[in-house]
């Protein structure tokens, strides 16, 4: 039996046994889930129920978001390579939560408030879950019987959209004897839209084409999750979890062109996405020799149906131009790993293997708009394909605390990985290569502590860019590259927590990272462009994130909750050979939020503050940028028993926020070519109103 079909067998064993969800504390109070729930971790600081009753939450997430200082970062999700280490900072009783088509604040918005006995801020290095360091939020509960939650969220905008009615979510979560459950029924759903002028100049800023535009658009996620968890007793423990949603996605973006010389140009542009997605996991963890083993199971399939179609006719009469591409998706993933954890020398130990699968099929097809109204279709192998990965991984982990001021936590792995790729473009190429973590954590103090982690990684890769794709809209074609590897990363991160008594907490962050084959367009041989590896970069980003409570100087009930990021990237451009940013990454932001619960009242009110700054992207034959700003303004006023229900009204956008775009193309590659045209737009989004409703049955 070779190594897939080992590994194969590994997930169905645990597909069987039961999810990768975390076990509910149940079961017998001897066990170890019941002595959890009874003793506050060592160390840690404690947040019980009555902290949080000034906010009325109605869940986990409710809670752990108002933790001074603290933000829900990480988690798993479908660009995570396979499951690995943890990467959120929140756990569940003690367990990391990993499902990966579920985000944490999901998983949290499932657990009822009253079923919370406390949240913890842990050393992550002290929970001997590697992977885990600096602050991490601990949620201790147990289930208290059937409980159900819903949050419905509407709203309308006054331009360009159509009215958002059917968000929100609805979930009964329970236990029966040795058996929790969660059933949710979710929607993301959102309406979208700006309208506003795009003016196109030659290289002197002469008017070439002058243009009336709009977009509009919206998109619906329907998803059904449950998720069941099973003590066996005696430390079996067993999981299950399900999950099937449908998305449907839709934009329209016409537009009157008026050139200063020809006709009158009008063109139909449309965009529509919708497919189906399930993920099947499972775990069981029962004791074994001195330790613990756990067997993970993943199956994850997505199919995307993608059509874009563009159509410009004249007022002249002549014949319309137009294209249509059509794109079919179909991506998989299939995980076994297995988890061994032990105690020795007063130390934490976890041996660890994983066999991930990643597949995608892709059928694509290109049609032009022929004389007689029909899309004839033109040849375009190079968009269908398929691409493969076989990865192998296992890994070492050592956690132990030093003192009762310094802990450290250690992990050394190694990777294997096969990629194949069939179609017009086919290539296979092996690889093999070392990733691992140091952390260290001090506490010198109750309310200060300093964790550092250097660590080598590797990313994981984006399937579609080995095949190719073009943008019909903007007129830009993505060529596939065979070559393309993931990234590699050596990160040096470091976090400083500091409490500040009555008047709250700041937490700063410094993380600073030098990449290897890093990923953005280059120029192929063949005069196109692809996704592909550009060389070396580095970035450093900084963060702060503070909790100010108004008590002390005598606004009872008021805080602000301020985050502000500044990043510094370098990468040499493929095009150009200057030094410039990441395409599209974030080079700062801040959000400052007011929140003021009026005390001795249900009544809430508050607002925000919100600025993005996006770095320009660099292409072959363009370069541009894509933001919206410059500065989102929001109030909203809350009452928190309404017939037992919390009621929200949040009016966003209040300063005026618009949707921007510039690039400038050249007529040939970059930068010896001259200017064909600079293209600037500048719409308005407008205000948006929103109203939340949420209760419990």
């Amino acid at each position: 039996m070779n190594l897939r079909s080992l590994a194969y067998a590994a997930s169905c064993v645990a597909l069987v046994a039961g999810a990768v969800a975390p076990a509910h504390a149940q079961g017998d109070e001897s066990g170890s889930s019941a002595s959890q729930l009874s003793a506050a971790t060592e160390g840690a600081q404690v947040f019980e129920p009555a902290y949080f009753a000034q906010f009325a939450p109605r869940n986990a997430f409710d809670m752990v978001s108002r933790i001074p200082g603290f933000s829900i970062s990480g988690g798993n999700d479908q660009g995570q390579r396979g499951l690995g280490q943890a990467t959120q900072n929140v756990i569940v009783n003690g367990e990391r939560l990993s499902s990966k088509s579920e985000s944490v604040r999901d998983q949290l918005r499932r657990i009822p408030a009253a079923d919370i006995i406390r949240v913890e801020i842990l050393d992550g290095n002290a929970t001997g879950i590697p992977g885990l360091t600096g602050q991490v939020a601990n949620v201790v509960y147990t289930s208290n019987g059937p409980s159900g939650q819903f949050r419905w969220t509407t709203g309308f905008r006054p331009h360009n959209t159509e009215a958002q009615l059917y968000g929100g979510e609805i979930s009964l979560t329970g236990s029966s004897g040795a058996l929790d459950y969660t059933v949710s029924l979710t929607n993301r759903n959102n309406r979208f839209g700006a309208d506003g002028p795009v003016i196109i100049t030659d290289a002197d800023g002469a008017l070439i084409e002058s243009q009336d535009t709009k977009f509009s658009g919206k998109f619906d996620d329907p998803k059904l999750a449950t998720i069941f968890a099973y003590d066996f007793g005696g430390g079996v423990l067993a999981n299950l979890n399900l999950s099937y949603r449908e998305d449907y996605f839709v934009r329209r973006e016409p537009e009157i062109a008026t050139p200063v010389s020809g006709p009158i140009r009008t063109r139909d542009a449309r965009r529509e996405e919708d497919g189906p997605e399930y993920e099947i996991g499972a775990d069981i963890q029962f004791p074994f020799g001195p330790g613990t083993l756990k067997l993970i199971g993943l199956e994850r399939f997505e199919r995307d149906n993608f059509v874009s179609s563009v159509v410009d006719s004249f007022s002249d009469g002549s014949q319309s131009k137009g294209f249509r591409f059509e794109q079919v998706n179909e991506a998989g993933e299939r995980i076994g790993r297995l988890e061994y954890n032990w105690n020795l020398w007063d130390a934490d130990w976890q041996l660890s293997g994983e066999a991930a699968f990643n597949r995608l099929n892709r059928a694509s097809k290109l049609f032009e708009l022929a004389p007689g109204g029909d899309f004839v279709e033109l040849a375009f192998p190079q968009g269908t394909g398929g691409v493969t990965e076989d990865r192998y991984e296992t890994s070492l982990s050592f956690s132990r605390g030093l003192s009762n001021t310094l802990s450290v936590q250690l992990i050394g792995a190694m990777e294997f990985s096969k990629i194949e790729q069939t179609g017009a473009a086919a290539n296979t190429r092996s690889f093999k290569r070392p990733k691992g973590s140091f952390a260290a954590t001090w506490k010198p103090s109750d309310d200060f502590d300093v964790s550092v982690t250097v660590a080598r990684r590797v990313s994981q890769l984006s399937f579609g860019d080995f095949l190719a794709s073009v943008n019909l809209n903007n007129e830009n074609a993505n060529g596939g590259n065979n070559e393309l590897v993931p990234y590699q990363s050596w990160n040096v991160e470091i976090e400083a927590n500091k409490t500040l008594g009555p008047w709250g907490s700041i937490q700063l962050q410094a993380r600073q990272a030098w990449f290897e084959d890093f990923i953005d367009w280059f120029p192929l041989a063949s005069g196109g462009e692809a996704r592909g590896n550009i060389g070396d970069a580095d970035r450093l980003h900084l963060q702060a994130n503070a909790t100010i409570n108004l008590d002390p100087i005598g606004f009872g009930g008021a805080r602000l909750d301020i985050e502000t990021v500044k990043r510094w990237m370098s990468v040499t451009d493929p095009f150009t050979g200057l030094d410039r940013p990441f395409s599209f990454d974030q080079e700062g932001s801040f959000e400052i939020d007011f929140r003021h619960d009026i005390p001795s009242t249900d009544w809430a009110w508050g607002g925000s503050l919100e600025h993005f700054d996006n770095a320009p992207y660099s292409r072959r034959f363009e370069e541009g940028r894509d933001w919206e700003g410059p500065v989102w303004g929001s109030l909203f006023v809350e009452h928190k028993d309404v017939f037992g229900f919390t009621i929200q009204a949040r009016a966003n956008n209040l300063l005026g926020a618009r949707n921007f775009f510039r690039r400038t193309v050249y007529d040939g590659p970059r930068p010896d070519s001259e200017i064909l045209f600079q293209e600037y737009q500048d719409r308005r989004i407008g205000p948006i109103f929103r109203l939340t409703i949420s209760g419990d049955f």
